[in-house]
């Protein structure tokens, strides 16, 4: 990874609710929504397209936090929260439990377009929020992070790895073929198209008990992928008992790891 990396820090909004961003900070956030839109039209699944239409978002510049929140509220009552880049596990289920979707406010510096390790204001936006207009995804979030709530920190961490395969890197069966919903996905220019082309990574139906057994690196490109056929996938899972899953998935123990070892630098994403 880069040497002497420097950690981000998100922004503080002044006494109106701005978050102050720099001309290149606009520049930047319109390089990546132009790449990334000329490349979703062809792998994102039909539901993303119309979320993000939905959504409405700037491309010129970065979205005030403010206004995302004020779209989202007039169509499924959710809101957009700032935090730093990375929080706990209780913090964040309590924010979605409570329809705010956790939002790390900076945006990445020029040499980490390709990728960056902390999830940035262009992920949080452009990859989670357009969702968040969709009712029945919307519902889903909120249902989990109650779940989460609930639950205790073991749990939360397998709770997570369950987020990680849906929310994140999740991919959908259409009529045009699989894909991507996951913003994990939606707002890589490059794993958007490994996800659905390449013949590397597996592809798996989502089952529940697979997916919290199944290990991952969060610097790689996944290896193994999980794919639902609607949201009502995503829906359907909340009427199982997750919890009793996750104590079954801990007792069986996880799959054996189909990705490389971490000191093998060959397999780090482009940065």
């Amino acid at each position: 990874m880069q040497a002497n990396y420097e950690p981000y820090v998100s922004k503080e909004p002044d006494a109106n609710g701005i978050f102050p961003y720099t001309e290149d900070e606009h520049k930047i956030w319109a390089e990546l929504y132009q790449r990334q839109q000329a490349i979703i039209k062809d792998y994102a699944c039909p539901e993303y397209l119309e979320a993000l239409e939905a959504l409405a978002l700037p491309k010129d510049r970065v979205p005030q936090l403010k206004d995302v929140t004020a779209r989202l509220q007039s169509l499924t009552g959710w809101g957009v929260a700032s935090v730093p880049a990375l929080i706990s596990f209780g913090k964040f289920f309590n924010l979605l439990a409570n329809k705010q979707f956790p939002a790390a406010t900076f945006v990445r510096r020029r040499e980490h377009m390709q990728y960056l390790q902390e999830p940035d204001i262009f992920h949080e936006v452009f990859g989670h929020c357009p969702f968040l207009t969709n009712p029945v995804f919307a519902n889903f979030m909120e249902k989990i992070g109650k779940i989460g709530v609930d639950a205790n920190e073991k749990d939360r961490v397998m709770l997570a790895r369950l987020y990680w395969f849906t929310v994140e890197f999740g991919l959908m069966q259409t009529s045009k073929g699989i894909r991507c919903y996951g913003a994990g996905l939606l707002s890589s220019n490059s794993e958007t198209v490994y996800a659905v082309e390449s013949d590397i990574p597996e592809r798996k139906p989502l089952v529940v008990l697979d997916a919290l057994r199944t290990p991952y690196r969060y610097d790689i490109f996944q290896t193994v992928y999980f794919v639902i056929n609607s949201f009502d996938d995503l829906y359907a899972l909340l009427q199982e008992d997750l919890i009793g899953q996750i104590g079954k998935a801990r007792e069986l123990g996880e799959f054996p790891p189909t990705f490389p070892p971490k000191d093998d630098k060959s397999a780090f994403k482009n940065c």
